[in-house]
């Protein structure tokens, strides 16, 4: 499984905001922001404070995707 931020740069085209206007309500760093750019391990403290600024929660910015694995014979 991997994980997708889809769910939150959708989140932030319906509010109108770029990704430096999370970067500067969530306190949060530019390689954090570019880590969820490429749907990257971020730390958890991260998250939390992405859900805090958007008043959301985790299931409102991230989704665990199935990893497609082409099976050999």
């Amino acid at each position: 499984m991997t994980v997708s931020y889809k769910k939150l740069w959708k989140l932030l085209i319906d509010r109108d905001m770029k990704k430096k206007d999370l970067q500067a309500a969530a306190g949060i760093s530019p390689s954090s922001i570019s880590k969820l750019s490429k749907n990257e391990y971020v730390s958890m403290d991260v998250l939390i404070k992405v859900c805090t600024a958007l008043g959301v929660d985790f299931k409102d910015i991230m989704e665990l995707v199935p990893n497609m694995v082409e099976e050999r014979e």
